[in-house]
């Protein structure tokens, strides 16, 4: 099959435009506002290779506005931290790129970010031109607070097609029970079954993420989030866990996956090199194997969706992964009209072609007319597909909960992957979010 340059794990920190930004005299949102520029804007931003989209529209909205937007990039493995320490002083942005989920609720709670209600009161296609299942990412206690920009990149299941079919293997498992055979049949063929990157711990917590989605459905981990933890120690939680330890136990993923790492092309090499036939991972696997290996990625990488869990409460179309990110607004700036103007470039048929042409998905319902665009449209249009008809999309965990909570659930996820806690010492971890 064909393929495209697709973005890497860019959430997590991959590699950067240094700009030698000065966050201490960048100007923006909060604060004093006479010690800023007048009709000027700052716009903070994650920099990497999307950059030049970000400043493809930034031109556009400057060519016509008296107000000029500055584009702020910051370096991606920067970002996060520098931006918890500008956000409340007068260097704060007044537009800034977020994950949605956790990482803006601290922000919200701290009544730092404006609503932006009243702007899609003023223009609903500032929600209604992007898919539903993303837009909600933004959503927190039912007011919107970003609009999303970049692209999407759910998490599938990637296989190595010669590997499975010389397993015997006819088609990638689409319930539990399937994906068990096929974990037996690769073992009876002396390969891994399933790559995985348990050093990062970021890819072991996507099988959490998935199995406790089909088996409870979106509710619990919601509920979990919104403080409630006795659900760790549900019916449905216990049953998950179950399931991952019965995957485990039945040597899904050999006895080295918490020594190999996705970040320095371990597992991808694992599945590439035919060791492996399956990997849990994000749509930028693509780029990764593409990169390293075109012609496999190009000929024997295949995907498909996480499999169903027969008696789950979890509607088999959800997705789990990267929904999109988002531009979240000071709620101190000084020019609200100018921004709201500039946010709209956001669905424009210009923002999506400048997005696709890079190899980013974007989530606008205008996207599907130019996939064909795409350097691989058939995996452009799966991906669409997928998240186009997903009843819900579910934020990596990590993401959806504070940065501060990010330890404790890769840790927990990583010890019960290993064996050194059983399902009460992952319960009691979860419950001290």
């Amino acid at each position: 099959m064909n393929n495209r340059t697709w973005m890497s794990r860019s959430l997590a920190g991959t590699a950067v435009l240094m700009l030698g930004f000065t966050l201490a005299g960048c100007g923006g949102g909060g604060g004093d506002a006479s010690s800023r520029p007048e009709n000027e804007l700052h716009l903070a931003v994650y920099g990497d290779a999307s950059n030049k989209v970000e400043e493809a529209m930034v031109a556009k909205f400057n060519e016509t506005s008296d107000v000029k937007i500055v584009l702020d990039t910051i370096p991606g493995a920067d970002y996060q931290t520098k931006l918890q320490t500008i956000i409340d002083t007068e260097s704060a942005p007044d537009i800034f790129f977020n994950w949605g989920g956790g990482s803006i609720a601290n922000f919200v709670k701290a009544d730092l970010l404006m609503p932006l209600d009243d702007f899609i009161e003023e223009d609903p296609q500032l929600k209604e031109a992007f898919l539903p299942s993303v837009f909600e990412t933004a959503v927190i206690d039912d007011k919107s607070y970003g609009i999303p920009m970049r692209g999407t990149q759910p998490v599938m299941l990637f296989n190595n097609s010669d590997v499975l079919e010389q397993a015997g293997i006819d088609a990638p498992p689409a319930t539990w029970d399937e994906l068990l055979e096929a974990v037996e049949k690769l073992k009876a063929a002396g390969v891994t079954p399933i790559a995985l990157g348990g050093a990062d711990q970021w890819p072991t917590q996507m099988w959490f993420q998935y199995v406790f989605d089909r088996v409870a459905g979106e509710d619990l981990f919601q509920a979990a989030l919104d403080g409630d933890t006795s659900v760790w120690d549900s019916e449905e939680s216990r049953e998950a866990l179950g399931k991952l330890r019965e995957l485990i136990d039945a040597g899904a993923f050999g006895t080295n996956f918490d020594s190999v790492k996705f970040t320095d092309g371990g597992s991808p090499t694992l599945l590439s090199s035919g060791r492996a036939g399956f990997e849990l991972m994000g749509s930028w696997a693509y780029a990764t194997h593409l990169d390293a290996n075109p012609e496999f990625a190009e000929n024997v990488l295949s995907y498909s969706e996480f499999p169903a869990i027969e008696g789950g409460e979890g509607d088999p179309a959800n997705l789990a992964g990267n929904t999109n990110n988002f531009y979240s607004v000071h709620k101190d700036t000084r020019y609200p009209d100018e921004v709201a103007e500039f946010l709209k470039l956001m669905y424009s048929d210009e923002f999506v072609q400048e997005q696709i042409a890079i190899g980013n998905l974007p989530t606008t319902t205008n996207t599907e007319e130019f996939l064909d665009e795409a350097s691989n449209p058939e995996y452009a249009k799966y991906q669409f597909d997928l998240v186009q008809d997903a009843p819900h999309f579910q934020l990596s965990w990590d993401q959806a909960y504070p940065p501060e909570a990010t330890v404790t659930i890769h840790t927990a996820i990583a010890q019960f992957f290993s064996g050194q806690i059983d399902e009460d010492g992952f319960i009691q971890a979860m419950q001290g979010l």
